[in-house]
């Protein structure tokens, strides 16, 4: 039996959740989160929504604002239909990233559990998108929300006045090359909303003074051969293009000839949108890893300060463990590294580190091993690394042997595989690097550039992917792609596959063949 004394020191008693309950518990947590590890957030602004509202925001991406399209309704009903039939569970909560950070809060969560998804999505997950250097560059949280509201509207407008069939074609073609539309290396402009709609509005004027559709009219050209193209008139047209361009759609909605005004700028919102994910695909490990240690810190500290019940604790420890959950390799439900188990182990590793280090750890890590300042280090490194450098650095050869991870070199004239890195020293180092390397998107994603085109001739636009180890492209998804492309560029696409160790061309293929 709890002492009335105590129950009345407790945030809250009993699983029901109400609005004050709720304030109230997000102030502790508040406090504790900004006063004991130094996070630093974005306004906090929460919703509490029903499980329909939930699978509705999966099918936008997790956007609360968001224009139509079929691919949307589509996502709806397949998850929809997993969670009524129970073969899959809903999030306890969404995050947007976004200033004020909104985080949903499912409404059949019981009042233990908002507390937990509140120190973990308002906490957490705000101060990592606040605070990462990618993010930061990447994405304006402040002007999402505005962008998302006019793009919605626009595209309307668009479906008013042009048709839902001429929209959707354009959306369509653009999400298909979601993947390949954004920019990688360099950083793009952020702009306000108020910036965003003077842009478009100089856009529109511009472009209804300049266009022309003798552009359209122009003929097709039949089995001429192209003319020979002189090194340097080749090498100032790629110049003057800015070629090789990496972002496809950026190319395709600056240089198209055949996009009316108000399918560019469609393009365009696919393409924001596009690159506002970007840093999210590259920081899951730390991204939750950080959520999921900040909500277990304050989960415990709470009930040590006496402010959270037993009863409720056992449950917020349940939920946390199925969060963390990671099956073996021989297991039916196992889909490769879990996130939330890899980011918490590693950065619990680093708060071990710092504190009760052993010879090892001041070996691998001489920088932090002892200095007793882990909070610093974990700011610092929520702050400063994605999830392929942050493995790279951090991971420690104690954690290697917990997670009993080892290298397969597996290749494809090999009948066997062979265990290639084990655990000693120079095993824990190749381990590390090979794990950091699956992480990195750079790495694993397709390598596809627009290399050539003369705007002044036959507009044929040469595409290049750059093979490495051999992989090429599936071809039914490559030939869908390359029509997709044909449809927003107008004219003749082709795609070489070049090796990107000989420089030796493996094949092409053009849309004309498709």
């Amino acid at each position: 039996m709890v002492s009335q004394a105590r129950k009345s020191e407790l945030l809250f008693s009993g699983s029901d959740w109400n609005f004050a309950k709720l304030s109230r518990v997000y102030d502790e947590i508040e406090a504790l989160g900004t006063e004991e590890l130094g996070l630093d957030i974005y306004p906090v602004q929460m919703e509490v929504i029903s499980s329909e509202q939930m699978l509705d925001a999966y099918s936008s991406v997790g956007m609360p604002l968001m224009y139509r399209h079929w691919s949307f309704g589509k996502r709806f009903l397949y998850d929809e239909f997993l969670y009524r039939k129970g073969a899959r569970g809903l999030a306890y909560e969404l995050v947007i990233n976004s200033n004020p950070c909104i985080v949903y809060l499912m409404e059949e969560n019981t009042m233990a559990l908002q507390a937990l998804v509140t120190a973990h999505a308002a906490l957490g997950h705000n101060h990592f998108f606040k605070n990462n250097h990618l993010f930061r560059q990447w994405t304006d949280a402040g002007g999402i929300l505005s962008y998302l509201d006019f793009a919605k509207g626009y595209i309307a407008r668009c479906e008013e006045r042009h048709g839902l069939a001429a929209v959707e074609a354009i959306l369509d073609s653009a999400h298909a090359l979601m993947e390949q539309g954004v920019f990688r290396y360099h950083r793009p402009p952020k702009l306000s909303s108020e910036q965003q709609r003077e842009g478009l509005r100089e856009r529109l004027e511009y472009e209804e003074r300049s266009f022309s559709d003798l552009w359209r009219t122009l003929p097709p050209s039949q089995g001429k051969t192209k003319p020979e193209v002189g090194d340097e008139i080749l090498a100032e047209r790629k110049k003057s293009l800015k070629l090789p361009e990496e972002n496809l759609l950026y190319f395709l909605e600056k240089n198209s000839l055949v996009l009316e005004p108000w399918q560019r700028e469609i393009v365009r919102i696919v393409r924001v949108i596009a690159q506002y994910f970007y840093p999210q695909r590259q920081t899951q490990v730390m991204n939750e890893g950080c959520a999921t240690f900040v909500h277990y810190t304050i989960m415990n500290t709470l009930f040590d300060r006496g402010r959270i019940s037993e009863g409720a604790m056992l449950e917020i420890l349940r939920n946390h463990s199925n969060v963390v959950f990671q099956p073996t390799y021989d297991d039916p439900r196992y889909s490769g590294i879990n996130p939330y188990a890899l980011g918490l182990d590693m950065m619990q590793d680093i708060q071990r580190i710092s504190t009760v280090p052993t010879a090892e750890d001041r070996d691998w890590f001489p920088d932090i091993a002892g200095r007793g300042d882990w909070r610093d280090t974990l700011l610092d490194a929520w702050a400063n690394h994605r999830d392929e450098s942050f493995i790279r650095q951090y991971l420690s050869p104690a954690l290697i042997r917990k997670w009993r991870l080892f290298v397969l070199a597996d290749g494809a004239d090999e009948p066997h595989y062979e265990v290639a890195s084990i655990h000693n020293e120079r095993g824990y180092a190749r381990i590390r690097s090979a794990l950091a390397q699956s992480y990195d998107i750079g790495a694993s994603r397709p390598d596809i550039q627009v290399v050539d085109v003369d705007l002044l001739g036959d507009r044929h636009l040469r595409l290049q992917h750059k093979v490495k180890d051999g992989i090429m492209l599936e071809g039914q998804s490559r030939d869908a792609t390359l029509r997709h492309i044909r449809n927003l560029w107008g004219y003749e696409v082709s795609l070489a596959a070049i090796d990107a160790g000989t420089g030796a061309t493996l094949s092409e293929r053009w849309t004309k063949e498709l």
